[in-house]
């Protein structure tokens, strides 16, 4: 993805309007330390594509009975990466996560509680309906985001899809107590560009939840959302080439603002779950 220049009114951190919001108590600037087995997978480094599967056997990957590597990153031929990343989340349930994917989105004070250091701006492309939360408010949406990802400031467009449409159609999902999995394409905010995918699985283990996070970006996963950005879309697969300076600062940015999502979701899921 292609950095984005500053837009004037944005701005990393809280400021003074930010801090009035009612939700302003659960903003903490300062970033636990990054997990054991994320340091030893930054330490690794690259691994070979076999250890982490494509986005074709993502549902075996994330809903198969074989042991799979948690947390790494690959580059592939086509000049794409996936990543993986796996995240402890104490006291949080899978049903409070899909309300935080519904409930941030409208907001950029609330989008900088996720991640303080990195989270500088979002907005829905479009109002979503009314009378919905959790998961009827975030799929279908798409979220326009002004975020840093390592270094680089990238504005970009996560539009959320059913899971059934990266082929997640496991029983376990039925039920938000027990499981969810987020899933979106991921794209260019000032081009009609898409450049990937990601998903969320978030399933029930005692004493709270795990995340298992999976990126499949750049390579054959680049397209054009209209005429314009296929033409530019292909044009770009000739040359953009990922590297592992990228997927190091991805791995670092998921593993870095999910446990601090989860350091505060249960309180805040409790004080505001009644809003949308």
């Amino acid at each position: 993805m292609k950095s984005s220049k500053p837009i004037a009114g944005r701005y990393l951190g809280y400021r003074e309007a930010d801090h009035a919001q009612p939700y302003a108590r659960f903003f903490n600037p300062e970033l636990a330390p990054l997990a054991p087995h994320v340091c030893a997978a930054l330490d690794r480094g690259g691994v070979p594509d076999v250890l982490i599967p494509g986005i074709d056997q993502a549902n075996s990957n994330l809903f198969g009975a074989e042991a799979v590597l948690e947390d790494g990153w690959v580059l592939t031929q086509d000049g794409g990466m996936r990543v993986s990343v796996r995240t402890a989340m104490p006291g949080v349930t899978p049903a409070m996560v899909d309300w935080w994917f519904g409930w941030h989105g409208d907001a950029a004070a609330k989008y900088k509680l996720w991640h303080p250091q990195a989270h500088v701006h979002v907005g829905w492309r479009e109002t979503p309906p009314a009378g919905v939360s959790g998961r009827a408010l975030y799929v279908g949406q798409t979220s326009i985001v002004d975020e840093y990802i390592g270094s680089d400031l990238i504005r970009g467009a996560i539009r959320f899809v059913p899971p059934a449409t990266l082929g997640f159609t496991d029983k376990s999902l039925d039920d938000d107590q027990q499981a969810t999995v987020i899933c979106a394409r991921i794209g260019l905010g000032d081009a009609p560009i898409d450049v990937g995918y990601l998903a969320h699985h978030v399933r029930a283990v005692p004493g709270g939840s795990e995340m298992r996070s999976r990126f499949w970006m750049g390579g054959r996963h680049v397209g054009g959302r209209n005429l314009i950005g296929s033409m530019a879309a292909a044009a770009a697969k000739r040359v953009l080439r990922l590297t592992e300076r990228d997927a190091r600062a991805l791995l670092v940015h998921c593993a870095q603002e999910m446990p601090h999502l989860a350091a505060f979701l249960p309180e805040l899921f409790s004080a505001f779950k009644g809003e949308r």
